[in-house]
């Protein structure tokens, strides 16, 4: 038949059923009648969809099949439309189970879309309009009598479910102590579920989406939302963890983890159905509790924005913010550079390197060309000492063997306007970073022995003290594990962004990290994108355009299968693309530098190798990670 109509193409439902189980039958039949390889015939016109409903099976049918001949196929009314108690998800979404893997569902090996339609009745791709809108099935303050008693771990004690606006906000703890908000959409709601992260040590509840800026399901009210405090409240100079270990926990990884399930619950209660798709959006803290979703927790959500993550806490809030105090005292315990000279310093930076820097690696600026001449006002260049600081904030923490006590870079050159953080005004003040670092210093770096009367010259700048400092705590505390094969697998999506000026974090935690994904998990560049903004300080602010949109990609990428390209970034009429690095924008020439429309994609033909080596380079890894439990109100690993 084939032969007679060589344009026929067959297409076998879901999966093939057993056929790839008995594929050797199959080729040893073919065998015996004298037939040619399947290889050159069935495999040619002969197709399998994608309706498996289970991802062992999906991993077979490309195993055995091979991706040429699958095609993609979902079920708009399937036999199975119930949600997958082992994974919170629909059996039938198979968008979720295919593996992300090149030309599976490449529209140019369709053997034919009308044949599809015609075969399968109700394949279709994913969507690009939104979710059906819903509305809820009880009013708000029936909420507070929603059983939750099976949501997550712990008990769930909801304390308010009021009208706010067009929302139902919803407030309550999870036991021992997190706190959730959530917000739940009266009219329109989308059947989308957007979780927000906090920054530093959290400590407080206020959902916030970040950089959003225009993205409409959020602009319109149509997502339900939800944050947590991660278990304590107030006290951001790190005392709540003294003598509890179980706030520790939820502040490392559960906190989050426990309020996406019960957050997830109420939706279900309140609309009558979970959540279509999951979303997690954060920067700073909150980044690092992205990451420690995608590691730890990877069925949570669909699709993650991760901004300027804290993927090293225990060596960012010790060893790199200690760094930059340390660095700037004499012997005396004075300042030696103070930030009337940091406008002289960015000046300069700018004359060698330009206003708004693409890739700082790429600036070569050497302090010591502001060093005093003879007779030159001081007020203008630098003394020997101020220039050696200099360096030494940009370069990072060593020990004095020049070992790399964190990653090569702390603080990129153009980020000088920012340095505010830890080069104070005048002598005698206290900067930010000090409180960084004696925070984690002090309560979180030896979890069972809080030592509040810790200072910064008590950290040796040792080999040695930096692993008896970084660790335990890196174990469960870092999200710097770059295994994300099952987030993958799950058909999870994965935005990373950093500002290149971050004065708090260093861009290069994030660089090395995303290096670490992609030696990690095959075709890494499927499921995750990391965009660096030329200028951004901390998770917003700085020289460079701060104001831009992580969500809207994220939602089409999870929803349509559309890759996210350029994000364009603004300051008030000043606008400048961005594109997944290592892709750079160019300026065309024409029209106004200010323009976004002017600047194009350009790729490196040699990108700049991120500089790994330091001490602390095998904490990007996956072997170390720990789950610790509390034994006798101590903090067992």
């Amino acid at each position: 038949m084939f032969q007679r109509f060589p344009g026929l193409r067959f297409i076998i439902p879901h999966g093939g059923g057993a056929v790839p189980y008995h594929w050797g039958r199959f080729r040893g039949l073919a065998d015996m009648l004298g037939r040619p390889p399947l290889e050159e015939t069935v495999r040619g016109d002969v197709f399998f969809d994608t309706c498996v409903y289970h991802q062992p099976g999906i991993d077979l049918l490309v195993k055995v099949i091979g991706v040429d001949n699958i095609l993609f196929g979902s079920e708009m009314v399937g036999a199975v439309r119930g949600i997958d108690p082992e994974t919170g998800h629909y059996f039938d979404d198979t968008r979720r189970y295919v593996p992300l893997r090149p030309r599976v569902g490449d529209p140019m090996r369709r053997p034919s879309s009308l044949l599809l339609v015609i075969v399968l009745g109700v394949a279709s791709a994913s969507a690009t309009a939104d979710p059906a809108a819903r509305g809820p099935r009880i009013n708000c303050a029936e909420v507070r009598d929603v059983d939750l008693s099976r949501a997550t771990d712990a008990p769930v004690t909801i304390t308010s479910a009021t009208v706010a606006g067009d929302d139902c906000e919803v407030r309550g703890t999870i036991a021992p102590a997190t706190t959730i908000v959530a917000r739940l959409p009266l009219r329109g709601w989308t059947q989308r579920y957007v979780q927000t992260g906090c920054g530093g040590l959290c400590g407080s509840a206020t959902i916030n989406y970040g950089q959003a800026a225009g993205c409409r399901p959020v602009d319109d009210g149509e997502v339900a939302s939800a944050t947590t405090d991660m278990g304590h409240q107030g006290h951001n100079d790190g005392s709540w963890a003294a003598g509890n270990p179980q706030a520790q926990i939820d502040f490392a990884y559960r906190g989050v983890h426990v309020t996406a399930q019960t957050a997830k619950a109420l939706i279900k209660a309140f609309y009558g159905k979970p959540p279509r798709y999951s979303y997690f959006t954060g920067c700073s803290d909150g980044g690092r509790e992205a990451l420690m979703e995608a590691q730890r927790y990877p069925g949570d959500f669909d699709g993650i924005a991760a901004g300027a993550p804290a993927t090293n806490m225990a060596v960012q809030n010790t060893f790199h913010h200690a760094w930059t105090v340390l660095a700037n005292k004499d012997a005396n315990g004075n300042d030696i550079l103070l930030a009337d000279k940091l406008p002289l310093i960015h000046s300069a930076v700018r004359t060698a390197c330009g206003s708004v820097i693409d890739d700082p690696r790429l600036c070569h600026f050497n302090p010591s060309t502001l060093i005093c001449r003879t007779g030159q006002n001081p007020a203008t260049c630098l003394s020997p000492a101020q220039a050696t600081v200099v360096r030494k904030l940009h370069d990072g923490a060593t020990d004095s063997r020049g070992n790399r006590l964190e990653p090569y870079l702390s603080h990129e050159w153009g980020s000088e306007l920012e340095w505010t953080l830890f080069i104070p005004a005048a002598q005698g003040r206290t900067v930010a970073s000090e409180n960084f670092a004696l925070s984690y210093l002090r309560y979180l770096a030896q979890p069972n022995n809080p030592r509040p009367s810790y200072q910064l010259t008590d950290l040796k700048l040792t080999v040695e003290s930096f692993w008896k400092t970084v660790m335990p705590s890196s174990s469960y505390m870092a999200a710097s594990n770059p295994d994300l094969s099952a987030f993958q697998r799950g058909g999870g999506k994965l935005i990373l962004w950093h500002g290149w000026n971050d004065q708090h974090i260093s861009p290069q935690s994030t660089l090395i990290y995303y290096d670490a994904v992609r030696r990690t998990v095959r075709d890494a560049d499927s499921f995750t994108k990391l965009y660096m903004f030329p200028g951004l300080a901390h998770c917003s602010g700085g020289a460079g355009p701060d104001t831009f949109d992580v969500l809207t990609p994220l939602m089409s990428w999870v929803e349509s299968g559309h890759q996210p390209a350029r994000i364009i970034a603004t300051n008030g009429a000043r606008t400048r693309p961005v594109f997944p690095y290592p892709a750079v924008a160019r300026y065309d020439g024409t029209g106004s530098p200010d323009d976004a429309s002017n600047f194009f994609s350009y790729t490196p033909k040699n990108p700049v190798r991120t500089d790994a080596r330091w001490v602390g380079q095998s904490l990007y890894a996956s072997h170390y990670q720990t789950w610790p439990r509390v034994k006798n109100g101590k903090l067992v690993l």
